[in-house]
C-alpha cells in the first residue's frame, strides 16, 4: 500500500502597515498583498501572518492565511498570546487565539457592564473604527477597564474583523452586520 507524502509547509510572517480610510483603500490593499503571495501546490503550502497592529503591551493582531474555510481571499483575525477558547480537555488549541464574533461582543458587553460611566466612549471608539477611522489614544487612555482584552487591543481586533469582514462579504453588507450586533449591547 502506498503512503501519501506529506507535503511541505512553508510559513510566511511579515509586519505590514496599513492605514487607509476607507473600506475601499483597505480592500485594494489587502487584495494587492495577498495577490503577492507564492501559490501552492500539491508538494508545498504556504501559510501566512501578517502582524498588522501592536497593543501598548506588546501584543499583536496579526492575520492568518489562508483561513480555514479558504474562500480565496478569506483570512482569519487572530490575537498573539491570547487564548479565547480551549480544546475539550482545557488544552491549549491552534485556533485557540482566534476570537469569534460572540468572544468579542462579550468582552465589550462585560465593559459596559464593569464601567457605565465609561461605556460611551467605547460606543464612539467602536464606531470611529467602523468609520475607518483609527481610534482616539486620548479617549482610549481615558477609559479605565480591566476586563477581557487591553482596551486598544480590543479596537484593533475589532477593526480587523470588520475589515475581514468587508472582504469576505464586499457585495453584501460587509461590517455593517458584526457593528449592528456590537451596538445592540447599548439598546
Amino acid at each position: 500500500m502506498k503512503t501519501k507524502k506529506k507535503a511541505k509547509i512553508n510559513e510566511t510572517k511579515t509586519n505590514i502597515s496599513i492605514k487607509e480610510t476607507s473600506r475601499e483603500e483597505y480592500h485594494r490593499q489587502l487584495i494587492t498583498l495577498f495577490l503577492e503571495e507564492n501559490h501552492g501546490t500539491s508538494q508545498e503550502w504556504n501559510y501566512y501572518d501578517y502582524y498588522v497592529e501592536t497593543g501598548k503591551n506588546g501584543k499583536r493582531v496579526y492575520l492568518h492565511r489562508p483561513a480555514y474555510k479558504n474562500k480565496g481571499m478569506d483570512f482569519e483575525v487572530r490575537v498573539e498570546d491570547y487564548q479565547f477558547r480551549y480544546g475539550k480537555y482545557g488544552n491549549i488549541i491552534s485556533s485557540g487565539n482566534r476570537p469569534s464574533h460572540d468572544e468579542i461582543w462579550n468582552d465589550v458587553k462585560a465593559k459596559v457592564d464593569e464601567i457605565p460611566n465609561d461605556s460611551e466612549k467605547l460606543k464612539e471608539l467602536i464606531t470611529q473604527v467602523y468609520n475607518c477611522e483609527e481610534p482616539n489614544e486620548d479617549m482610549i487612555n481615558s477609559c479605565s477597564f480591566t476586563t477581557g482584552l487591553p482596551l486598544d487591543l480590543l479596537l484593533y481586533t475589532i477593526k480587523w474583523l470588520f475589515i475581514e469582514q468587508d472582504m469576505t462579504y464586499w457585495n453584501q453588507s460587509g461590517r455593517e452586520m458584526n457593528y449592528n450586533g456590537l451596538m445592540k449591547i447599548w439598546n
